[in-house]
């Protein structure tokens, strides 16, 4: 791909759908290799609105309303960020070749939801996956449960389809399954009347694995692997994570072979965050997502280039470079409070803790859990690298 000049006719052009703090970093990496970029969000003054060259505030749900944006921005490439968006039209789009879909219009139609990516990986692909089962109603949840063949408790209740890990809950006794149900249904973005049960996996650690499909010297697409990324998760929710996650060379061989089967079929080029658990040497995959992942921006301090770099040069058909650099943590910052235009004090405190960074999102408004920004360190090693990215993120206080 020749690249042109932003803001000129020969401009190279991506349309973002989805601007929140990981769009924002992707708009930056693009940005820096030149090209034009339009972002899309659900909300004004979202993260990645405040550095693009333009702006768009729509509903991406609306197949109509997207379509109509599409076709007035004319962008070479449309890149989906986030679950909620009419998939059914990028794949009509794609398929009329009015763009190009990253990785492809399937791919973020097959991922958008829990349901589409489970059952290609587990009844497709045979990859091995906690036993699960879909329900439409409470009472179909409770037999999925504790039905003759139900998946017995503890099991973990999620919408189909959610961000972040909104509505999700690790259920360990019948007298909260109802609890269970009604906040999955109330996080759910999109079909918010379906959840996915899920048998609970004693699992040691979770990981993720950065898979980046881009394309190779002789121009054919390979998958290259970042070093694996172990994190901590609340509700389903990352609050920490840190690079390189240790596992045993034959584990890590299981998760790449996951990794490679998975993102091989959904194709395309561009970054992948497969989440799998892992047991000793026992490896079950989780989900997918076809870009960028919340706990991989520790990348941002740990890799020679960051997961959004890797994203912004496979979507343009350029060399990557997975290499580690150094062990590296990340530790969220929250709201703490809930307000518009928030200040940060701390920062200065947060800096000078060695070998830290700190990245703020720019979110106009605060909840009191909402992630609005990260703290990143280095170390010699993941020990010292997340006590100081976690040391780094608690000094830093949002106030009204």
């Amino acid at each position: 791909m020749n690249i042109g000049t932003p803001l000129s006719p020969s401009a190279t052009r991506v349309m973002l759908l989805g601007a929140g703090e990981l769009g924002k970093e992707v708009i930056i990496a693009l940005q820096r290799l030149g090209v034009e970029v339009t972002a899309v969000d659900r909300y004004d003054d979202a993260p990645g609105h405040q550095v693009a060259h333009h702006t768009q505030c729509i509903n991406m749900t609306d197949g109509n309303v997207l379509s109509r944006l599409i076709d007035s921005e004319k962008p070479h490439i449309v890149v989906p960020e986030i679950e909620a968006i009419a998939t059914e039209t990028l794949m009509q789009l794609e398929k009329e070749g009015i763009c190009t879909v990253i990785p492809t219009a399937r791919a973020a139609n097959m991922t958008m939801n829990r349901e589409g990516i489970r059952r290609l990986a587990a009844e497709t692909l045979k990859l091995p996956t906690s036993p699960y089962a879909f329900a439409d109603s409470f009472e179909q949840l409770r037999q999925s449960v504790e039905g003759a063949n139900g998946l017995g408790y503890p099991c973990v209740i999620k919408p189909v389809m959610s961000s972040s890990g909104k509505g999700q809950t690790k259920v360990d006794r019948a007298a909260d399954l109802h609890a269970a149900w009604d906040y999955a249904i109330a996080a759910g973005r999109v079909n918010k009347g379906r959840v996915i049960v899920e048998g609970f996996i004693d699992f040691d650690y979770e990981i993720t694995l950065l898979t980046v499909r881009a394309k190779g010297a002789n121009g054919k697409v390979e998958a290259h692997f970042c070093a694996p990324i172990g994190h901590i998760q609340v509700k389903g929710d990352y609050v920490e994570s840190w690079q390189p996650q240790p596992m045993s060379a034959t584990a890590l061989d299981k998760a790449q072979a996951i990794a490679q089967a998975v993102t091989d079929d959904l194709g395309g080029l561009g970054l992948f965050g497969v989440e799998c658990f892992v047991k000793g040497e026992q490896v079950w995959f989780s989900e997918v997502s076809p870009r960028p992942h919340d706990t991989g921006m520790v990348t941002m301090i740990s890799q020679r280039q960051s997961e959004f770099e890797l994203h912004a040069r496979a979507i343009l058909g350029l060399p990557v470079d997975t290499s580690l650099r150094n062990p590296g943590a990340s530790a969220v910052i929250y709201g703490g409070v809930e307000g518009k235009g928030v200040r940060f004090e701390g920062v200065d405190a947060a800096l000078a803790v060695p070998g830290t960074d700190i990245r703020l999102f720019g979110k106009p408004l605060s909840f009191e859990l909402r992630r609005m920004g990260v703290a990143l360190a280095e170390g010699a090693d993941i020990a010292q690298a997340r006590s100081r990215a976690k040391e780094a993120a608690g000094k830093v206080k949002p106030v009204i």
